[in-house]
């Protein structure tokens, strides 16, 4: 039976997001949008200081930490549970420090450095994967061979080093990346995606799919960021029936109202 997987509604404050730049780069924005999330199906909300699109100009963690100081404040005083999403340790170390539940690093953790802190902490960690390594996306082409096999290459030299600093297996999450953090063509991102089940089954950890509005989908569908709502439920039930057991997402309610309907099935998208 289908289960149900947990909602991360996005909050970019930023003002070079892909979808939705500046909209909520004001404290009082972001909050009230995180609010209404909440109240539209999501569990978590994640925030994110600095924008990852290939077009988006790099923030300093000083401007990260200004970024969230207030909406953290805000919403841990409600007890929403936060995702911060930074690959910065200075960022992350603040996030920490005022209770985020989760840390969403879209290059995997890689500094050596900030190991004991992420062990000496009890947040769990999105452990995301990217053809570049560092940064930003851009538009690189996908590495030769298997993706899944690249992917999963990548997962399982980061774990090691992270679990031989001492954290618990137990703490990881999965991200194999999409859109651009996989590659320039579309065709890479549908392929990693139809396979989620082979990660799950890999290593046995949940897998963190985001989707939401990105550049693969609209490739197909000639749609505008703003437009890609029906592409963007399609690909995140898909994930979710292939295994993902978390959904990043700019639009928690029409994925919370599919899944209500959904559940009420034993089997399903018409499985066995």
């Amino acid at each position: 039976m289908l289960q149900r997987p947990l909602i991360f509604g996005i909050v970019n404050i930023t003002p070079d997001s892909f979808s939705d730049g500046g909209k909520y780069l004001a404290a009082d924005a972001a909050i009230a949008h995180a609010r209404r999330l909440v109240k539209e199906g999501a569990d978590v909300i994640d925030l994110g200081p600095a924008s990852s699109n290939p077009d988006a100009v790099p923030v300093s963690a000083e401007e990260e930490i200004r970024r969230l100081a207030p909406v953290i404040e805000a919403l841990a005083s409600e007890r929403i549970p936060l995702s911060i999403d930074s690959f910065r340790p200075e960022t992350q170390g603040f996030a920490l420090a005022h209770g985020a539940a989760f840390l969403n690093d879209i290059r995997g953790f890689a500094d050596e450095a900030f190991y004991p802190s992420l062990a000496a902490s009890d947040a769990k960690l999105i452990l995301m994967h990217s053809v570049q390594r560092e940064g930003n996306a851009d538009r690189r082409e996908a590495p030769e061979g298997d993706i899944v096999e690249h992917v999963s290459a990548f997962f399982a030299a980061r774990l090691a080093a992270l679990e031989a600093a001492g954290i618990a297996r137990d703490r990881f999450i999965l991200d194999p990346g999409m859109g651009f953090f996989l590659g320039s063509k579309p065709e890479t991102s549908f392929e990693v995606l139809s396979r989620i089940g082979e990660l799950c089954e890999r290593f046995g950890l949940p897998v963190f799919i985001s989707v939401s509005r990105k550049s693969f989908l609209r490739a197909v569908t000639g749609r505008a960021p703003g437009e890609a709502g029906a592409a963007t439920l399609a690909a995140e039930l898909l994930a979710i029936q292939r295994g993902s057991a978390m959904i990043r997402t700019h639009e928690p309610a029409p994925l919370a109202d599919a899944l209500a309907v959904m559940t009420r099935f034993e089997t399903p998208f018409g499985g066995p």
